[in-house]
Formats: C-alpha cells, sequence, structure tokens
C-alpha cells in the first residue's frame, strides 16, 4: 500500500512540474532577451541622453529671459551731495528683467542640432547592433541545446543497446553458454555508456543554463525549448549558397554597426563647421527693464512705490562681437575636427572589413559544416552496417564482446559527428540569411 501511496505522489510530481516547465520558440527567447538584458537596457539610456542633447541643441535658438533682485546696505563716511564726507547709512533695492536673444552666431547653433541629430540616429543604429548581438548569442545558445539534446538521445540509445546486451549475456550465462567474465565486461561498458548519457545528459542541463543566463531568467527550473523534428532538419550538400560578396552587398545598406559609422563620419563634417563658426562674428538682441528704490540716512527720500515708478527703465540693445586673433585656437579646433574626420573614417571602414570577415567566416562554416554532414552521413550508413553485422557475429559466436563494443562506439561518434554538423549547418546558414536581412528563425 505504501508503494502505491509512494508511486502515485511520484506520478503527480511529475505531472506538476511537466505543466510548469514552459517550452520557448527561438523566437520567444529572442524577444525576451531583447526586453531584458542589461547591455540593451544601458544602450537604451544612452540613446535617451542623446535625445536630450538634441533637445538641447534645439533650444539655443530660443531666447533666454532672467530675472534678478538686489538689495545693498552701505555704511560709514561717504561723499554727500555737498561734496563733505559724513557718516551715513545707504539702502538700495534694484529689480532687473532681461532677456536676450541670438540672431547670428556662425551658424553654430545650427549645425550643432544637425550634429545631434546625426549622434542620435548613430545611437539608435547601435541600440539596433546591440539587440542584433543578443539575437545571434540567443540563436547559438538554442542550436547548441538542440545538439546537446540530439548528443544525449544517441547516447541514451546506446544504453539501451547495452542493457539488452547484458541480459543475453546474462541468460547465456545461465545456460551455460557464456562465462562471468563476458557478463562482467558487458556490465563495464554499460556503466561506461550510462556515464557517457549522463556527462551528455548535463552538458545539456548546462547548455539550458546558459540559455536561461543569456535570457536573464532567475532560474534555469522550468525552462525548456521547443525541440524540432530532427528528421524535419534536411542537409543538402548541393544547395549553392550566396557567396559572401553578394551577403556583404547586400548587409551594407541596413547593417546597423555600419549606419552608426556612416552616421558618425557625416556628424564629424559638421564638427568641422561648429569649429570654424568662430572665425564669425556672432550677433545677439537684447532687452530690459529695470527699477530701484534708495535710501539715505539723514535725508528724505520719496516712497517705496513711487521710486519704483520714477525709477523705472528699459533698455534695447545690439551686442556685435568680432573676432580678431585668439591666440590659434580657432585654427587649432578646425585641425583637431579634420583629424577625428579621418579617423572616423578609418573606423567605418575597419567595420566594413570586420563585417566582410564575419560573413567569410560564416560561409566558409556553412560549406564545411555541409561537407561534414555529407560524409558523417556516409559514416553513419557504413557504420550502422557494420554495427549490424558484428551484432549478428557476436550472437552467433563469431564476434568478441571487444569487437562488438569497438563497433558499436564507432557507430556512436558518426552519429555523434552527424548531429554536430547538422546543427552547425542550421546555424551557419541562418547566420547567413540574417545577414541578408532575414530574421533569426529556425
Amino acid at each position: 500500500m505504501k508503494r502505491l501511496v509512494l508511486s502515485i505522489a511520484i506520478v503527480a510530481s511529475a505531472i506538476t512540474v511537466s505543466a510548469e516547465t514552459r517550452q520557448w520558440t527561438l523566437r520567444q527567447c529572442i524577444d525576451h532577451a531583447i526586453e531584458h538584458n542589461i547591455t540593451v537596457k544601458q544602450q537604451q539610456n544612452t540613446t535617451e541622453s542623446n535625445r536630450v542633447q538634441l533637445d538641447d541643441s534645439r533650444g539655443n535658438h530660443l531666447p533666454t529671459l532672467e530675472a534678478s533682485m538686489g538689495q545693498n546696505f552701505s555704511f560709514g563716511r561717504g561723499l554727500t551731495a555737498q561734496n563733505t564726507y559724513e557718516n551715513t547709512n545707504t539702502s538700495n533695492t534694484s529689480l532687473q528683467l532681461n532677456a536676450s536673444v541670438p540672431i547670428f552666431a556662425g551658424n553654430k547653433i545650427v549645425n550643432a542640432v544637425k550634429l545631434a541629430q546625426l549622434n542620435l540616429d548613430a545611437s539608435l543604429a547601435d541600440l539596433e547592433k546591440a539587440k542584433d548581438d543578443i539575437r545571434t548569442q540567443v540563436a547559438k545558445a538554442y542550436v547548441q541545446i538542440l545538439y546537446d539534446y540530439e548528443v544525449s538521445e544517441v547516447a541514451k540509445r546506446q544504453i539501451a543497446i547495452d542493457s539488452m546486451q547484458v541480459y543475453r549475456l546474462e541468460r547465456m550465462l545461465e545456460a551455460g553458454k557464456a562465462s562471468q567474465a563476458q557478463v562482467s565486461q558487458q556490465k563495464a561498458t554499460l556503466a561506461q555508456s550510462r556515464l557517457t548519457a549522463t556527462n551528455a545528459d548535463n552538458n545539456y542541463r548546462l547548455s539550458l543554463l546558459a540559455l536561461s543566463q543569456l535570457l536573464e531568467l532567475p532560474t534555469p527550473e522550468g525552462f525548456d525549448i521547443v525541440h524540432p523534428d530532427a528528421n524535419s532538419i534536411v542537409v543538402d550538400g548541393t544547395t549553392t549558397l550566396p557567396s559572401p560578396d553578394l551577403v556583404y552587398q547586400e548587409a551594407l545598406g541596413f547593417k546597423p554597426q555600419i549606419r552608426a559609422e556612416e552616421l558618425r563620419l557625416a556628424g564629424s563634417e559638421y564638427n568641422i563647421k561648429i569649429a570654424r563658426g568662430d572665425y564669425y562674428p556672432t550677433l545677439a538682441f537684447s532687452a530690459g527693464l529695470g527699477t530701484n528704490y534708495y535710501t539715505t540716512s539723514g535725508f528724505d527720500s520719496d516712497s517705496f512705490s513711487k521710486q519704483l515708478k520714477n525709477n523705472f527703465s528699459q533698455y534695447l540693445g545690439l551686442n556685435l562681437s568680432i573676432p580678431i586673433f585668439n591666440h590659434f585656437s580657432t585654427r587649432n579646433k578646425i585641425r583637431t575636427a579634420k583629424i577625428d574626420r579621418e579617423n572616423q573614417a578609418l573606423r567605418l571602414e575597419n567595420t566594413r572589413k570586420d563585417l566582410y570577415k564575419e560573413i567569410q567566416q560564416v560561409y566558409y562554416n556553412a560549406v564545411a559544416s555541409s561537407s561534414r554532414y555529407t560524409s558523417s552521413e556516409e559514416a553513419v550508413k557504413s557504420n550502422e552496417d557494420a554495427f549490424e553485422l558484428t551484432r549478428a557475429k557476436y550472437e552467433n559466436g563469431k564476434a568478441t564482446i571487444t569487437e562488438f563494443n569497438e563497433q558499436k562506439n564507432n557507430l556512436l561518434k558518426a552519429q555523434s559527428d552527424m548531429v554536430q554538423a547538422k546543427y552547425e549547418f542550421l546555424y551557419q546558414t541562418t547566420l547567413l540569411d540574417f545577414y541578408r536581412g532575414e530574421q533569426l528563425d529556425l
């Protein structure tokens, strides 16, 4: 009765765990990672900072308005209206309202706004690049899980084969047709197969952990992915892959890292224009209102309100500033801006080369994995035939247990190599499509 209750509890627990396990598609993994990744969030904050900088640059077109109020007290000897010195106490209250608006500043404000807009656009491209990096990392981790799962399944099938052989030898031992040494040797082989399966299962779980960490999940418990039918993944070695040059030309038009550096190169031109703006005169318009209240000890003074009214003044003004000589500061600013432009052009060229190298690497990895898959597929077929032949010989006493296990291990290795080549080809061809503008999906 206790065994029955225990069995029911175990089954119920298994059902609960299964119900709590969520299987994620690659698209769901990518979307979740982008939403929660710290690097992406940091780049989003950088983008918002550039947006604020753009608003600040636009605000420089607007006038400035400020109000001020001052209160001064003076004590001690001072010059009076009678041109004599006396000990007097004076009080002065002033109120001011000033406004100023730039009229011309060597186009520095206009160019600063355009530069800030380009910096914002470049930051948005950087944000998309950060998302692309997460997409490729998630896809790679996802495919690694599929590979480790297939290897684990292959190892489990080997346990089934070895278990069957142990059972067979034990029956033969009972009938006097096998020795205890043969049984012990096969049990040792079974134990090794179980160890191999355990290691494969651990690798699978570690792969799940790695992906869950990319997704910023608090724990890998209850996390799993959707496993496509392995037989539905077809590797056609005769398929013509797009050339690296073709993929590269397509990628140049939309890859965010290229777009970001192009925008920064355009921005460097505006940095030069801003520096040249210091050669031009600046013109500003200003206006203001003011009044004050003044008292001196020993003298009668008008009331506060009357003085504010009588002392009320207004002014309008234009301020023209013409640069003549500033220690070659403007010239050196222009030189520095031009050097920055050259460096940015080099960064753009380097980014283009890096992109081409990445595409080349992916292309040749895809070609190599396709060749490996074709070869390993033939190796699996050959080893399957050899294993079946060796097993038949072994069961008829014409092959030793060592020969049987050796051929079984050859088959296991060939199957593992084929699985690895298959998923490597799947990942690399998916990456090639991604460089051509398609979504990452399996």
